[in-house]
This record gives structure tokens, sequence and C-alpha cells, in this order.
């Protein structure tokens, strides 16, 4: 996609269950900005196979985007579409709370952890996922997982590179997680 680089080649899994099982252990919220076509949906698979494995505990996960939501459903009409088989499918879908209004997403701000919360957007340009890190971001029990390339002069590309602040709203929220 982004041209001058290969992917590294990585075990996702391998590098996303020490943080779950850390975050988790210590009662916090694991906040997961994702591109909501595809990387959403293999995160959840990895979680799901993390859990299904006994590697991380069994912690509530949401999918806190409208369009990830959609998704799924293409997913489950169209198996034959992508290399997942039915099987991968259901347990993907079986993890994850869907989160279809505003309410229930202003409710997950209040609930304290621990728990996953697996947002739009992947870069934190938009989206629900910023009202997330701001009420997380501040909390040093907390994690921000960053799963995709950060473009240059994005929120996430300012994590990546260390921010201590992300202005989120017209004010500077300080990121501790």
């Amino acid at each position: 996609t982004y041209g001058n680089r290969r992917h590294p080649r990585i075990d996702a899994e391998a590098e996303l269950a020490p943080v779950i099982r850390r975050v988790a252990g210590r009662g916090g919220v694991i906040v997961i900005p994702a591109f909501a076509v595809g990387r959403a949906q293999g995160i959840m698979l990895q979680i799901a196979r993390l859990r299904q494995r006994g590697d991380i505990p069994a912690v509530p996960v949401f999918l806190n985007s409208p369009m990830a939501i959609e998704v799924a459903d293409i997913y489950q009409r169209y198996p034959g579409e992508h290399r997942l088989d039915a099987a991968d499918i259901d347990l993907m879908y079986s993890i994850a709370s869907p989160v279809h209004s505003v309410d229930e997403s202003k409710l997950l701000n209040l609930r304290g952890g621990p728990m996953v919360i697996i947002s739009a957007s992947g870069m934190i340009t938009g989206g629900r996922i910023l009202h997330h890190i701001a009420a997380y971001g501040d909390d040093r029990r907390n994690a921000i997982v960053l799963t995709g390339f950060q473009a240059a002069g994005t929120r996430g590309a300012a994590l990546l590179a260390g921010a201590q602040t992300l202005r989120i709203f017209g004010r500077d929220v300080p990121i501790r997680a």
C-alpha cells in the first residue's frame, strides 16, 4: 500500500498477548485504533485465537465502529470472498460486543477496565476513538495499541513518535497510557 517498504514479518498475536495480559492484570483498558475494514476484523480474530488458547484472560472486547460492525455482516454473508473459513468468522465475532449507538459508546468511557476497545480511525484522525483516547489516555494502567501505518501529521504518528499530549477536541490530552 505505501510503496517504499515491505511490511515487517512479525507475529502479531505474540506481540499483542503480553500487552493484553499486562494491562488487563492491572485493571486497565486496551484502546486499539483500527481501520474499520480489514484491520478491525483481523485484530478481533487475533484476540479470539489468543483467548481460545488461554494466552490472554477473557476480558470484554467492544467493537466500536459503525463501519466495522457493518463489515461483519459482509464477512458473514459472503464467506467465499475472503480467506477466512466459517469457523474463523464465527470465532472472530463471538468475542466482540458491537457498540451501535453514540450513547453506548459514551458509556464505555465510564465503564473502566479491564476491557479492550477496538474503534476507528486507525490513525486517530477522527471518529469514536478520539473519545476513548481522551477518556483513557491519561491513565498509566491503560494502553493504546497502534496496529497499522501512521501517516505523517496524524495523531497516530505523533503518538508513535512519543508524544506526551494529543490535541483532541480543542484541548491537550495528556498521554500516559
